[in-house]
């Protein structure tokens, strides 16, 4: 049997209080990986009053000496960055190299808010009164609910555990309940770095156990990154309690070609942005704007490339394309097909399991040809390995298409001509545009996010995260000596001068 995945509440490794388990497997292999403490609202309230004991002398450690733990937990990623690949490997799915990619977000992003120590930039302002100072400072704000999904189980909690502790707030985490033995690696490296016992809480579990923690009264802010419609639940449910939040949630991002483009480097970009991860990403391409004069070209190259790719278990370092993450992934993937025969989409390659992999949740790289904007297929997130092409006429049609779904985190425009892509910046209404490039490939010193059904207005990484985890503080010194009058006499300020 393998071994148990437990709490980390309070600096010990604990079971949950009920003694109730779950499974989880190998999605390659269906091997069994861990043995999870299925934790429930006992174990939430556990985990918080371990925090709230704990923030008490953390948000009084000076932010430098934050950052410095925050430097020693970079080293320790660094360290073990091969063992958290492989593992998340194992646990989720995608394929080695991009594992490994995983863990350096989160080594970056500990190097980066561990600088912010020295930073955390508040601002002074001239105040209207004579002899007087005002200046505004960034205050923690308590005990932050983290709740983050298994696509990328190290780097997604990094943009949210860094800047929230460096920023003087306790945490507690529920990770998403595929990828619970990463996590707990992940949670260790803190502890090994020196992070005082009960600043960061770790508790695994289901739905049920991210639903108390959002409910708990004393969880002063939600960050959340997973479903539109379980963000928006809550959302409801937090926001109902006063409660700060943050979603970021789907995505049915979108390449443009147009005819002036680059073929090669379209082709290549479009490839891994919508076949990397297996399609499991929030930022992945799932539909290719192309115009017309173009098309025949690149969908050629496309079909021809996606024919060449390896599907199989990502510890290879030859496989391209590893498994999507569970049956239920799988499942709905699949019944996106028949939803795109119903529609009158021309399936060019794919569309089905590999028949030679007989063990595993894969599914073959799968391009949708004769897709029109109003398809469910072009409209819905199937959050797997499916690339709907649709045509357009010019530039401006793609940028109505692009901008016309229910979604906006990520697009992207391909063209030789500098005007259209400043245009494209312009027009393209996501939080995220890219010019000759994928969809894909975020860097933490950006805000990252985006709008529609895909966020709240918050975004996460960059200066742009210490906004989610921190409240303003407006500070007014009065060093006149004397009572002064809240109205201003101009014409008697500048007399007693």
């Amino acid at each position: 049997m393998a071994e148990l995945v437990k709490n980390y509440i309070g600096g010990e490794w604990v079971a949950a209080r009920s003694g109730e388990t779950f499974d989880t497997f190998n999605p390659a292999t269906e091997e069994l990986i861990a043995s999870v403490a299925k934790s429930g609202a006992a174990d939430v309230d556990a985990a918080v009053k371990a925090a709230q004991a704990a923030y008490k002398k953390w948000r009084l450690t000076p932010a430098p000496r934050r950052g410095e733990i925050l430097f020693r937990v970079a080293q320790a990623l660094q360290d073990r960055k091969e063992e958290l690949a492989r593992l998340m490997t194992q646990e989720m799915g995608k394929v080695i190299t991009e594992a490994r990619g995983d863990v350096q977000e989160a080594i970056d992003m500990a190097f980066y808010m561990g600088g912010e120590g020295r930073r955390l930039l508040g601002y002074t302002a001239p105040v209207e009164m004579p002899n007087k100072f005002g200046m505004a400072l960034r205050d923690s704000v308590g005990i932050v609910g983290l709740v983050t999904p298994w696509n990328f189980p190290v780097a997604v909690p990094s943009w949210k555990i860094l800047p929230a502790l460096i920023c003087g707030n306790a945490i507690v985490w529920k990770p998403g309940e595929d990828t619970p033995a990463v996590s707990a690696m992940f949670a260790q490296a803190f502890a090994d770095a020196g992070l005082p016992e009960g600043v960061l809480n770790l508790v695994v579990g289901a739905g049920e156990t991210g639903a108390a923690l959002v409910e708990h009264p004393a969880v002063r802010i939600i960050s959340f990154t997973g479903s539109t419609n379980t963000g928006l639940n809550v959302y409801t449910k937090a926001a109902a309690l006063g409660k700060k939040v943050t979603l970021e949630m789907g995505g049915k991002n979108a390449i443009i070609v147009l005819d002036d483009a680059n073929l090669e480097l379209a082709a290549e970009a479009i490839l891994w942005s919508a076949f990397g991860t297996t399609g499991q990403r929030c930022t992945a391409t799932s539909r290719l704007i192309v115009q017309r004069g173009i098309k025949p070209k690149l969908v050629e190259a496309l079909v021809e490339r996606t024919r060449k790719l390896t599907v199989g278990y990502g510890l290879d370092e030859s496989v391209q394309v590893g498994p999507l993450v569970n049956r239920k992934a799988l499942d709905k993937v699949q019944s996106y097909m028949d939803v795109a025969k119903g529609e009158g989409v021309n399936i060019l390659i794919g569309g089905s399991r590999p028949k030679d992999l007989d063990r595993g949740h894969f599914f073959l790289p799968t391009l949708f040809g004769d897709v029109t904007p109003d398809m469910r297929v072009a409209r819905e997130e199937i959050f797997g390995p499916v690339l709907s092409i649709i045509e357009v006429e010019t530039m401006e049609e793609a940028v109505e298409v692009n901008n016309d779904v229910a979604y906006g985190l990520s697009s992207s425009i391909f063209t030789e001509n500098v005007n259209t892509a400043f245009r494209a910046i312009r027009d393209l209404t996501t939080g995220i545009v890219y010019i000759n490039h994928g969809t894909t490939g975020a860097e933490i010193q950006f805000p990252f996010g985006g709008t529609r059904g895909t966020g709240n207005g918050m975004r996460e990484a960059g200066q742009s995260a210490l906004d989610s985890f921190t409240e303003w503080k407006s500070v007014y010194v009065d060093y006149s000596g004397r009572l002064q009058r809240a109205q201003i006499d101009t014409d008697a300020i500048l007399g007693e001068n």
